[in-house]
Order: structure tokens, then sequence, then C-alpha cells
């Protein structure tokens, strides 16, 4: 597969319904059921400019969007500094192994890099191998292991 001429950026308002595309064929890859609120709650978030979650997406040079991130800054009280959390990250499936991931993990590291930040640090599911090979290639696997305990049920 050839690379795609991709450009990273922040998305725009006409960006919408693209976006909203790539997070819903996100939220399927990770099984989580369609939820159109979740749509309108995450984008309006991505609007605001006094919410954590910033986004880029990846655009091809026609226009179209191939590939999102969101992300968000944390604190880290152990090292006395701020890291980043990228939270969501997904390439169409068209588009997939030409970079774009890459591109944009590298995208989100720089704005980390430029803002004084520690760490740009991602969790994915055990079993997606092929996300691995590519994060395996940008960072270090750690030993840490991850526990969710819910709220509130149904989020």
């Amino acid at each position: 597969m050839t690379e795609p001429t991709v450009a990273i950026r922040p998305p725009h308002d006409a960006d919408r319904d693209q976006w909203a595309a790539l997070f819903r064929a996100y939220r399927e890859f990770y099984q989580l059921a369609p939820d159109e609120a979740v749509i309108d709650r995450v984008w309006s978030w991505i609007g605001d400019p006094g919410h954590e979650t910033n986004a880029l997406v990846a655009v091809r040079g026609n226009g179209a969007l191939i590939g999102l991130a969101h992300f968000r800054r944390f604190a880290r009280p152990s090292t006395g500094s701020t890291g980043i959390h990228l939270d969501d990250l997904f390439t169409d499936i068209e588009h997939r192994g030409t970079g774009v991931g890459r591109a944009l993990i590298t995208a989100v590291t720089e704005i980390g890099a430029r803002e004084g930040c520690s760490i740009v640090r991602w969790i994915t599911a055990s079993d997606n191998r092929t996300a691995q090979r590519l994060y395996e290639s940008l960072a270090i696997r750690t030993s840490w292991l991850t526990y969710d305990r819910l709220c509130r049920q149904g989020l």
C-alpha cells in the first residue's frame, strides 16, 4: 500500500461529519454500542477550549479525514511533571499500515515536547497485535496493569 500524502492538524468545524464517521468506526472496533449522544458529547469537548479533551486529525491531500487522535494532559505527582494521555487513536481501515498512526502519535509527542511534558502514554487491548507492532516501534511497553472500577452503571 502506498503512503498517502497526509497532514496532521486539529479538526475544523467543517470536519464534524468525517470525524464522526471515524469515531463511530473506532467505537465499533472496540465493540462499544452505537451512541450518537457520545459522538455529540465528544465533539463538543473537542470544540471547547476549556475542556481537557483535544484532538488531531489526519487529512489526505484531497481533504478526506483518514485518522484521529484524542488526547489530554495529566498531572504526574510522582515525577512532578505533566504527561499527555493518548485516549483514542484510529486510522481508517483502507489506510492502515501507511504511516497515519505513526504520524498522529508523532504529532502528539511533538505537542508534549513543546509544552515540556515528560511523557505520552496510552493503552491498547491485549489482543490488538497490529497496533502493538506500531507502538513497540515508537515507545516502551510498560509492566503496569490497568484496572477499571465503575463509578456508576452504564458508562
